[in-house]
């Protein structure tokens, strides 16, 4: 597959570092691929449509930045192989990845069909496994790279209404501590980005289960409740270029420290649920949070 873009200035050589960063069309990943970029970083901004790179490529133009997007759809193995042979031909290294892609699923588990669970699983785990036993390799072999994986904080704890997507940020989050002991040997090193709410379009490109949007379902005050609770996190959230300032520190520490926080109102939530047991952890966020349980009918 034709490269999409390349800038005039760029020159790929076996020096200059390499980045892929995927989900890269907005929010996080935009952000972190200019953050890599204006740092030196060859950087391959990965996403599954790339006419949606646009505004990628103008700041690439605008600013000489080496920024190429890339079609690459992580729930494609197919398109995972072409990704990876185009990189092999061109630069033959990786030396950082950084897993970003994913969306919301929104629904109680109820109201989530299996399907549903399914596709927002294939994105969020398996989209990340797939991608990223591909690029393994090639780190293995230079003995050296830095695996970013973006979950949530969502990956530390549950809310209601977000069951399917807390699902596949808990198993991102066991199976990156579990990967960090694998490949160290290898001089690679993996690290958790953990945001909480970040102004981004995420709400916009989220997935609401379809039952979950029926009046008769038993959750809808619940869903309404969520809706309510996230536009008063949205006033203080966090932005995408904190996120991707925190990413460049990660990568460029020479410590190993598995994970990095983003937010205050990560910090909060943290600090209140290692002092708390579970019960009062669950009644202080259905308070702080305007009581998200859904009401009897």
């Amino acid at each position: 597959m034709k490269k999409q873009h390349e800038t005039p200035t760029e020159k790929i050589d076996n020096e200059r570092k390499v980045a892929v960063v995927t989900g890269s069309s907005s929010g996080i990943g935009y952000a972190t691929t200019l953050q890599l970029a204006r740092n030196g970083y060859l950087t391959f901004a990965t996403m599954r449509n790339p006419e949606k790179g646009s505004d990628l490529i103008g700041a690439a133009k605008n600013e000489g930045l080496p920024i190429q997007v890339e079609q690459l759809n992580i729930t494609d193995p197919d398109s995972i192989n072409d990704f990876m042979t185009r990189i092999n031909k061109t630069v033959g290294r990786i030396d950082v990845l950084v897993n970003n892609a994913g969306y919301w699923l929104i629904g109680a588990l109820e109201d989530l069909s299996i399907r549903e669970i399914q596709d927002q699983l294939d994105t969020n785990l398996l989209g990340t496994i797939r991608v990223t036993r591909q690029v393994l390799p090639l780190m293995r072999e230079r003995k050296s790279g830095t695996i970013v994986n973006v979950t949530s904080a969502l990956g530390r704890f549950g809310l209601p209404a977000m069951s399917g997507y807390v699902a596949s940020k808990f198993a991102l989050e066991g199976l990156t501590e579990s990967l960090a002991y694998e490949v160290a040997p290898f001089g690679i090193k993996v690290i958790l980005i953990e945001p909480g709410v970040v102004k981004t379009k995420v709400k916009d490109n989220s997935v609401v289960g379809r039952r979950a949007l029926r009046n008769d379902s038993p959750y809808s005050s619940m869903l309404g409740s969520f809706n309510a609770a996230f536009s008063v996190l949205w006033e203080n959230a966090s932005t995408s270029d904190q996120v991707a300032a925190t990413i460049l520190q990660a990568i460029s520490s020479p410590e190993r420290k598995l994970r990095y926080p983003v937010g205050s109102d990560v910090a909060v939530w943290l600090e209140k649920k290692s002092t708390m047991s579970d019960e009062q952890f669950q009644e202080y966020m259905m308070t702080s949070l305007g009581s998200l349980a859904p009401r009897q009918r």
